[in-house]
């Protein structure tokens, strides 16, 4: 019986030994060992890759915003588009693709919609967007529902818009989109993109200047 008890006693000291040595290694030195790493190596993304505007934080290069007026360039729709969107703020416990198929009815009439809203907010006087103008990208969300960049098309059609809307020359605003559109990755990999959120701070500097 009192060999029983001492083996148990034994068992449960050595588990408990263990468990605090793995708790201290697993969950104190090795996260604090990668956090330092990562501060040392690439600072910006170990904390988010913030994106400032006048010393402020005001999002995330990794994740796009809504509620831009007009005078601003515009992201992609929020995930599942239309009056039944899903994800009508980017929120981001909402992110993930409404997983309708190309024939869905819905995503039909919703695409439609969008392309026809496209053409009509991007269509100023002696600049007409024409249906084939139209990147799929600007008629759809993402497979999250949460991205930041658009393409350099649908960044492009935007361009006489936004450049009437802030009483600027198209040739000012189209050096800008160009000025932040960055290429694919290593030359080879995806596609082209541009990053809405850090476009409109851009634009809105050249706005303040003017």
């Amino acid at each position: 019986m009192n060999n029983s008890v001492t083996n148990t006693a034994r068992l449960l000291g050595a588990g408990l030994r263990a468990l605090l040595v793995l708790t201290v290694i697993c969950g104190v030195l090795y996260p604090l060992a990668i956090t330092g790493v990562a501060q040392g190596l690439f600072p910006g993304k170990a904390n988010g890759s913030e994106i400032k505007a006048n010393g402020q934080v005001v999002g995330s290069s990794l994740i796009g915003q809504q509620g831009y007026s007009l005078d601003y360039f515009q992201p992609r729709p929020a995930n599942g588009l239309g009056t039944n969107s899903v994800n009508t703020q980017y929120k981001l416990i909402l992110s993930g693709a409404t997983n309708r198929s190309g024939d869905n009815a819905d995503l039909i009439k919703w695409v439609t919609e969008a392309k026809a809203k496209v053409i009509k907010d991007n269509s100023v006087p002696g600049y007409t967007v024409k249906p084939s103008d139209v990147p799929a990208d600007a008629v759809t969300s993402s497979g999250s529902g949460l991205d930041p960049a658009i393409s350099p098309q649908y960044a492009d059609i935007q361009v006489h818009r936004v450049a009437e809307k802030n009483d600027l020359p198209v040739a000012e605003v189209q050096k800008l989109v160009d000025e932040h559109t960055d290429g694919r990755t290593l030359g080879f990999i995806g596609e082209p993109t541009v990053n809405v959120l850090e476009l409109n701070i851009a634009l809105k500097e050249l706005v303040a200047k003017s």
